[in-house]
């Protein structure tokens, strides 16, 4: 027995080791699952849907969607990615822009570069939101449309966006991101496919490093930051085997909040997105997963994996480090109201599968990790672990963790093929190894501080935004000459009045 350490310390410690070794087991064994469904899941889909001569026969049919983009603080995107939605193939859509009472120029970049004007709209007030000031409407580009609110946060704009939108099914796509041609078409295509749908999503891929040019995917490429190459195999992981393993069970709980679609009426139905929380977009997937099956009704989440939206990755472990703790508080506060979803009766494969996965290894894994990370280091170097347990441990968290990354990077190239150079491929494989030394297990540090800041009762932050800094580097726009009327005058400050309809 070491006598540096009390008796105590050590057999918990010891009782520790075997609990991390067992949570690592059962984690990527579970990912391997996931895996393994997600290679047939990719093989059919591809054979069912590779051809765009589908989609084509499929556009007369198309229903009309609203795109909802909630903007705060965004004027050096925003602009660019507005464009890029005006170039979608897609046959009938619309562009709103929700303003959430952003602090810089979002307001009248948007107002400037496509002419908007005040339009006397009246405002079905079907779902509660911070006032709404104006709407504005464009004579020279019919689909887009602009809503200026007083700040809420991002889940009031959303929830401002879907009482203004037109058409039966709203897109939510952040004010960062850009998405490709027929991404629309294809995320769309579930509702066609399967009347009962309700919500599908997208996969999110990193911008940094590509090249933008007035809202065009110019140039596909790595970026040069290591802390966003990290991140770029984080998210092949999650999106490639991740959730397209849960899809074919019907069991997808997270729809990312920046490409996510979803039918109006069955949203409002649920209550909207939550305003006093974090994860606003998890919670209403979960939430609506819950009610759905209260109610006994047949209903599909889909998961797609080939629509991309681009978006741009923190390059400063400040921004990375809030974002994280950020979605890890929103995932708690996503899954405890909605407890009752596990294991219920006809709770499904999300009730018995997915939910509890999610408990176990996502919303408490930070905690079994970090602490089983410490017991092993200390035991290691107080004598009291062997170097044979020792290699079996760091097999089991960061062996593993490489093998699930490189089998990503094999799905990626055997399906979409969007790093096709193969100093891009090589690239990424040492990235997919390097990862697992010291990144992964940072990240599982500043999950742990999003739970600590959950126990510690700061939820009061669901109205604010989740704020990085933004590069922008990657987008190349040509100037855009400001609106005669707007070039050298700021936006009145006081509303004009205006109507409000209540809604039921």
């Amino acid at each position: 027995m070491n006598p540096i350490l009390p008796p105590a310390l050590v057999a918990a410690m010891e009782w520790m080791q075997w609990v991390f070794l067992a949570y690592f087991i059962g984690l990527n064994i579970a990912y391997l699952c996931l895996n393994y469904v997600s290679v047939f899941g990719v093989i059919r889909y591809m054979r069912e849907h590779g051809g765009r001569m589908l989609l084509k026969n499929f556009a007369r049919y198309q229903p009309p969607v609203t795109i909802i983009v909630p903007a705060y603080n965004e004027e050096r995107t925003i602009v660019s990615s507005i464009r890029s939605l005006l170039h979608l193939g897609y046959p009938e859509y619309e562009v709103l822009v929700v303003n959430d009472g952003s602090t810089d120029r979002t307001l009248e970049a948007v107002v400037e570069a496509f002419s908007l004007v005040e339009f006397p709209e009246a405002y079905r007030r079907r779902l509660p939101t911070a006032p709404v000031r104006r709407v504005f409407a464009s004579p020279t580009h019919a689909r887009v449309r602009l809503v200026d609110k007083e700040n809420g946060g991002k889940a009031d704009a959303l929830n401002a966006g879907i009482n203004c939108a037109r058409y039966p099914l709203f897109c939510v796509v952040d004010a960062d991101c850009i998405l490709q041609h027929d991404s629309l078409t294809r995320v769309v295509q579930p509702f066609l496919e399967d009347s009962t749908t309700v919500a599908a999503g997208g996969v999110i891929r990193v911008v940094n490093g590509c090249r933008v040019e007035n809202g065009h995917l110019a140039k596909i490429d790595l970026p040069r930051s290591l802390l966003a190459m990290f991140q770029t195999v984080e998210y092949l992981r999650a999106f490639l085997f991740g959730r397209l393993g849960w899809s074919p069970m019907n069991a997808l709980l997270i729809i990312s909040g920046a490409f996510g679609v979803f039918y109006k009426e069955r949203v409002i139905a649920a209550g909207g997105y939550r305003t006093d929380t974090v994860g606003e977009d998890m919670d209403l997937v979960v939430r609506l997963h819950r009610t759905l099956r209260e109610e006994r009704r047949a209903y599909r989440i889909t998961f797609v994996p080939d629509p991309i939206c681009w978006t741009e990755a923190p390059e400063d472990l400040h921004s990375l480090r809030s974002q994280r703790a950020r979605w890890q508080q929103g995932l708690v506060e996503s899954l405890l109201p909605n407890w009752r979803l596990m294991f219920r009766r006809n709770g499904g494969a999300v009730g018995w599968l997915a939910f509890p996965f999610m408990f176990v290894f996502e919303c408490i894994g930070p905690l079994i990790e970090v602490a089983g990370y410490v017991a092993v280091i200390v035991l290691f170097l107080a004598g009291l672990l062997s170097p044979e347990a020792f290699a079996v441990f760091l097999f089991a968290s960061v062996g593993l963790g490489v093998l699930l990354s490189v089998n990503a990077l094999l799905l990626e190239e055997l399906s979409f093929h969007l790093y096709s150079r193969p100093s891009q491929q090589l690239r990424l494989f040492v990235v997919a190894i390097v990862e697992n030394f010291g990144y992964r297990q940072l990240t599982s540090v500043w999950r742990l501080l999003g739970i600590f800041r959950w126990v510690l009762g700061l939820r009061g932050r669901g109205r604010r935004w989740g704020r990085m800094h933004r590069h922008a580097r990657w987008q190349q726009d040509v100037e855009t000459p400001h609106a005669p009327a707007l070039a050298n005058k700021p936006l009145p400050a006081t509303p004009p009045r205006r109507t409000e309809a209540s809604g039921a």
